[in-house]
């Protein structure tokens, strides 16, 4: 049961209003000004009282930024105060609203079950929240209606659409809310393959991409491989990457050209135009990108393609994970032809050989799984041979490379099947997926560490890591509350190494509710209060998302 206070609508401090009041008047004594100036200077002499208008405007532009923010400091009392909510009541009818607004019993839902689907994940052991209502729009107008839905009535707004995040990010807000489903907005727009980009909507996949573009015969794909069920919207908005980010980057890099937001105040946004490359302005394209669904929501994007080349696939064995790391720190500075490199520890493959769906036994060895790229099967060999001769002086054995299309196919699945094979290692248990990321040569530090750091707490677990880049990626496995605790703590020391190390508590899952209390740690107070201040700016009403991303105060000071 919540308190009343908890649904009290937002009235504005009086200190706003006073500087709203400031901020007219000063703009107000400007344009007086400025007319008096217009009326006594001669018609046919324009030039002359140009500048007098616009000096003052910016004057006034100028005095209200100082009466609206005072000091330049972020955090000033105006601007800690928490956003207050609707009533129940005014949730009972925001609803009544959104149902009149969309005919169709299939857009707007209540359903009990719809609500815990939307408000609880599989995928993680985040607190679960539900939402009050589940909309489901089709197109960029009619989250323009639910936004200003959302603002009349003050309801918290969620965006959904794949579920896969594993950090929490579409947990619902402490005093319900909408959640927002993108999924029926999941339509490809436009193929461009002369200029290698695609525009679509949120709700669509990027395998659907990629496999929509085979069956076309473009021969072009889209590089971010994050988990399978991963949608562009949720890619764009957690700041992804996946196995392909030693080619190919993350989300943080040019993958997304563009894209179309209903901000909070209920305007849509294009954020730039289609051209591959432009210096109008900061991006504020990125500004999206990593921001989970607290500055806006996502109808449409603009992705870029990259050309489909030829690839294989090899495996090599090592005796430790240091000898592994050193290895592809060698490779890489050679710039040979890798896509990706994945690193994975002796308890994984023990796991493949436990989990019984691989065609082979592989030595229960810490491994790295290589995937060559290039233009000719000559390339590809020429990559394959530099490879072996660099590893060898690792010490590492048995490299073995694909003979067939299949084998390779084979090969890589084992590699993505980390889940399912990693649950075979404990029998009834359940598992906590994280990531972590540091500089590559701080890797095998970490690695090892936190394998110490595990055995001292008696957890079984496996470790794969996207090694190229250094993200560090690890299944814990429990079986009941007290070793759900045990992980719990396990986690938080492996992101505060990561952080000592420095790198980050999330290389590619997101941050949500799982990841911000790291925040001020790792990108300190200033940065973290900016991001607070974009937010505030771009959401004074504190509806979009609450409760994720930005860190609480308190965090930064509590210890576990």
């Amino acid at each position: 049961m919540f308190t009343a206070s908890c649904f009290q609508r937002l009235r504005p401090s009086t200190s706003l209003w006073t500087n709203l009041a400031r901020s007219r008047s000063i703009k107000q004594h400007a344009l007086t000004f400025a007319r008096r100036q217009s009326s006594s200077v001669p018609s046919k002499s324009p030039r002359s009282w140009s500048p007098i208008i616009i000096g003052s405007i910016a004057s006034g532009l100028i005095g209200y930024s100082l009466s609206a923010f005072g000091k330049p400091s972020l955090t000033s009392e105006a601007l800690e105060t928490e956003p207050k909510y609707g009533t129940p009541k005014d949730f009972e009818q925001a609803i009544k609203e959104l149902r009149a607004l969309f005919d169709s019993d299939d857009v707007v839902s209540t359903h009990p079950e719809d609500l815990r689907i939307h408000g609880y994940s599989e995928n993680d052991y985040h607190p679960s929240a539900p939402h009050t209502v589940i909309v489901y729009p089709r197109s960029t107008e009619d989250v323009v209606k639910i936004v200003k839905t959302a603002v009349k009535y003050r309801m918290p707004l969620t965006p959904f659409s794949g579920g896969t995040c594993l950090e929490g990010s579409y947990r619902g807000s402490l005093v319900g809310g909408i959640c927002v489903d993108m999924s029926g907005m999941n339509k490809i727009i436009e193929i461009h393959e002369a200029d290698s980009d695609l525009v679509c909507q949120p709700g669509v996949g990027w395998m659907e991409i990629n496999e929509t573009l085979q069956k076309k015969g473009i021969p072009l794909f889209f590089p971010l491989d994050p988990g399978p069920g991963a949608t562009i919207g949720g890619m764009m908005s957690t700041g992804c990457s996946g196995t392909n980010a030693v080619r190919y980057g993350t989300a943080k890099g040019e993958w997304f050209l563009n894209a179309t937001v209903v901000l909070p105040s209920g305007e849509v946004i294009k954020t730039r135009q289609r051209a591959r490359k432009s210096a109008a302005g900061f991006d504020t394209t990125k500004l999206f990108i990593g921001a989970e669904g607290t500055l806006g929501i996502i109808t449409e994007v603009t992705i870029r393609l990259a050309p489909v080349l030829p690839t294989t696939v090899a495996i090599v064995h090592f005796p430790d994970v240091k000898c592994a790391t050193e290895a592809v720190i060698d490779v890489i500075n050679r710039g040979v032809g890798i896509q990706c490199v994945e690193l994975c520890d002796s308890e994984f493959m023990r796991s493949i050989n436990l989990f019984g769906a691989s065609q082979r036994k592989y030595p229960e060895q810490d491994s790295l799984f290589f995937k060559f790229q290039g233009p000719t099967s000559a390339s590809i060999a020429e990559t394959a041979k530099i490879v072996k001769e660099i590893v060898q002086k690792h010490g590492g054995t048995g490299f073995e490379l694909a003979r067939s299309e299949k084998e390779a196919r084979d090969l890589w699945a084992d590699r993505k099947n980390a889940l399912y094979s990693g649950l075979a290692l404990l029998e009834g248990s359940r598992g906590w997926s994280t990531d972590v990321c540091v500089p590559i040569s701080k890797l095998p530090q970490l690695v090892y560490e936190t394998k110490k750091d595990l055995q001292r707490l008696g957890l079984v677990s496996i470790v794969i890591g996207h090694v190229g880049d250094g993200n560090f990626h690890t299944l814990l496995l429990f079986r009941n509350d007290k070793e759900l605790e045990s992980v719990r703590e396990a986690v938080h020391r492996m992101v505060e190494r990561a952080i000592t190390l420095e790198g980050t508590c999330t290389g590619e899952h997101g941050v949500g509710i799982g990841k911000r209390e790291y925040l001020y740690e790792e990108l300190g107070e200033g940065t973290v209060e900016l991001m607070r201040s974009v937010k505030r700016t771009m959401d004074p009403l504190g509806l979009f998302n609450p409760g994720k991303l930005y860190p609480d105060r308190i965090d930064k000071k509590s210890k576990h």
